[in-house]
Order: C-alpha cells, then sequence, then structure tokens
C-alpha cells in the first residue's frame, strides 16, 4: 500500500502540500490539465525551484488574473458547484468538499455563525479552490492510497487578515487542530494556515512519528516566508512496511 507522511517541521500551507507533491513527483501539466476542468477566472499556476536555509524545494504559485480585490466574496455553496460541476472524478470532488467543508466549519464556529454564511474572499477563496482541489488532484495522480502527517508545528505571535491583527495559531487553525498534536517554539510568524490544517486534518488517517515505511520519494514544498527555520514541508512517499512492521502510527 503506497502511504504518505507530511513532515510538518515548519507548520503547512495549502501552497507547500501543493509545493510538495510537484517536489515529489507529480508532473505540473498534469495538475494543470486536472485544474482546468473547474470553471475559474484566469490564473497562471507554476512552479519555481528555490532554497531555503540551503535546503532545495519547490514553491507553488498561483498568479491570478484580472480578479477585483475586496468586492466579491463565494460562500461554501458556490465552492461545492464549481468542484461538483466540473470534470473532476468523483473521488476527487468527494474529498475537495470535504476538505472546504471542515474550513467553513471551523470559520463559522469562530465566527459564531452557520456554514451556509461563511463568505470566503475572491482572491481567498481562489487560492483555496486551487490548492485545496490540487492537492487531491496530486495525491490522486501519486497513488496515494493512505495518508499519514506529524505532530504540526503552528508558530507563535501574530498575523495580519482581513479582520486585522489575530494571534497565532489564527482562530481558525486553532478550531481545525483540535485534538491533534501541535507545537510550538517561539518562532515568530504563522507556520500552520487555516488551508493548510483544513488539508491535513481531513486527509490524514493518524498524527505521530514517521510510520514503518519504505521511502521511495521525498518532496519538499516552499512557502513564501523565511522564518528562523527552513520554511519546507516535507513530504515522504512509499510503500508500507507490511514485512517488517504493521506501519502503523503509536
Amino acid at each position: 500500500m503506497k502511504i504518505a507522511y507530511f513532515d510538518c517541521f515548519a507548520g503547512a500551507s495549502g501552497d507547500m502540500i501543493l509545493g510538495s507533491l510537484l517536489d515529489a513527483g507529480l508532473k505540473l501539466e498534469h495538475l494543470k490539465k486536472s485544474l482546468g476542468k473547474l470553471e475559474l477566472d484566469p490564473y497562471e499556476l507554476k512552479v519555481e525551484k528555490v532554497l531555503k536555509k540551503g535546503v532545495g524545494g519547490s514553491q507553488a504559485l498561483v498568479l491570478l488574473k484580472d480578479v477585483e480585490h475586496g468586492h466579491h466574496h463565494r460562500n461554501l455553496a458556490d465552492i461545492k458547484d464549481i468542484i461538483s460541476r466540473s470534470g473532476l472524478a468523483d473521488s476527487i470532488k468527494q474529498k475537495s468538499i470535504a476538505i472546504f467543508s471542515r474550513l467553513a466549519e471551523a470559520e463559522a464556529s469562530v465566527h459564531q455563525t452557520t456554514i451556509d454564511q461563511v463568505h470566503f474572499h475572491e482572491v481567498g477563496a481562489m487560492d483555496a479552490i486551487i490548492d485545496i482541489t490540487g492537492a487531491v488532484v496530486g495525491i490522486t495522480a501519486l497513488g496515494i492510497q493512505k495518508i499519514f502527517c506529524s505532530p504540526i508545528h503552528l508558530g507563535s505571535g501574530t498575523v495580519e487578515c482581513a479582520h486585522g491583527t489575530l494571534p497565532v495559531p489564527a482562530p481558525a487553525t486553532a478550531e481545525l487542530v483540535k485534538g491533534k498534536p501541535v507545537y510550538a517554539t517561539g518562532i515568530d510568524g504563522e507556520l500552520l494556515t487555516p488551508t493548510g490544517a483544513a488539508i491535513l486534518t481531513t486527509l490524514a488517517e493518524n498524527f505521530g512519528p514517521l510510520p514503518q515505511m519504505i521511502i521511495e520519494r521525498i518532496g519538499y514544498g516552499a512557502g513564501i516566508s523565511d522564518p528562523a527555520l527552513p520554511n519546507l514541508l516535507r513530504v515522504m512517499i512509499g510503500e508500507m512496511d507490511v514485512e517488517n512492521g504493521n506501519g502503523q502510527l503509536g
């Protein structure tokens, strides 16, 4: 059975997850072709090789075109409709919608409203649709059947967002990681974003140390900031080692 282990030593974001999968062998053209099945405003998706504290990785970049900032919003029903009407495989649609639903539930809890009343800013919604659906496309394309995850490094301090200055982890992120192992080491800044948290907490079967596996591929997805440690998310992909152990996390 092919499994993936996300090592979140510097947290995680949607673009870091996408970058790690591209770095591990996901073909950019396949990703673009799959995402092209979504009816979205014009954008460009590219990947750049970068160094973070001397460690190489891939940075996934989404460049939006002709998007009006600050005027349009999308709710969960709008996003579900975009994904459902696409030509993507049903399993990809279902997992992508599950991630978005979990994200909307966290936002609704924080803002004391219902998931139907949660609005995603147009630019943020576009980024999230590409990152979330792209991550599911990548996991599927790489043949990954189960996902495991390390305890997640959250960061500390504050973060600026549409609602002003908020503590790290941001309230929606904190809601998403309830019941999961997390930690902070005093490094300033937001290491785990709500999108990254939604993807990992929806798809990962367990959180803990590296399971017993035969590693075949390793990918590093780069973030946009430069904290005191390499801003990279590492994914290890390989076969569960059933001969020498059950491959399960303790």
